[in-house]
């Protein structure tokens, strides 16, 4: 039997990287995925490729509440119920406390944080609807070092992981069969990620080699979204799970 039999998931920002990572293994564990994503073009050649019977592509900009009322209603129309939602869309741009500005703070706010506390209130009575749920919310190491160079990426991810655990604490107590998790990576081997270095030269701050040098594959975690998401992890809610081989633990692995 494989790990997401019978489960239906809801993967943003699935056309590429970690969220496409998260769709595939999701679907190869027996899973039916919504793909969402503003890249249409990439998203349905993801969603042909792992079958009508399995996936489907839904275009969605996560900052658009209405829109998420509409994606959430059009899954469970389209599969029948929804068990798992990834909130793995976002965006980064370079800049710190001074060089930021208010315009690219707010956009990286709402990417993040908007999506994620849309998705969440607005999935929890599908989930409680189905009889079980798992929300999983992608977070950053960012959000537990300080790194200068994305002073508003930072502040995201830092919320992210607040509202998971008060989302968390609210499925508790209210005794419905809900968990909420975070991950928390570091740079993966993702378009993102490899982007990274060319956009900080751009702006003017540093080449950015060391900080976006990826330190692991989208499939490491891509696997802890899939545990997360499977019923082993049936006990385990509010936590975020580092997966960064360390770098947050080893002295210098922020760049001067």
């Amino acid at each position: 039997m494989a790990r997401l039999d019978g489960k239906v998931a809801l993967v943003t920002g699935a056309a590429k990287g970690l969220g496409e990572s998260d769709a595939r293994l999701f679907v190869k564990e027996g899973a039916k995925v919504v793909l969402t994503d503003i890249d249409k073009d990439l998203g349905i050649k993801l969603a042909d490729e792992l079958g009508s019977d399995s996936a489907l592509f839904l275009e969605q900009d996560v900052r658009d509440e209405d829109r998420w009322k509409e994606v959430l209603k059009e899954t469970v129309n389209h599969f029948g119920h929804l068990n798992i939602l990834v909130n793995n869309a976002g965006i980064v741009i370079p800049g710190n406390i001074e060089s930021q500005t208010t315009e690219e703070y707010r956009l990286i706010m709402s990417v993040h944080v908007d999506s994620v506390f849309f998705g969440s209130k607005y999935a929890l009575p599908y989930m409680n609807k189905s009889g079980s749920g798992s929300i999983i919310n992608m977070a950053s190491i960012a959000a537990i070092q300080g790194e200068r160079y994305v002073v508003a990426y930072c502040a995201a991810k830092a919320a992210i992981s607040g509202l998971t655990r008060a989302t968390a604490v609210h499925c508790a107590q209210e005794k419905y069969n809900i968990r909420a998790n975070c991950i928390a990576p570091s740079g993966m081997d993702t378009p993102m990620v490899q982007n990274f270095g060319a956009q900080m030269a751009e702006a003017g701050l540093v080449s950015g080699i060391e900080l976006a040098s990826p330190t692991g594959q989208a499939d490491d975690i891509g696997y802890m979204a899939l545990y997360l998401a499977s019923d082993e992890s049936r006990f385990v809610s509010g936590t975020t799970m580092v997966v960064d081989n360390s770098m947050t633990i080893t002295t210098g692995s922020v760049p001067q």
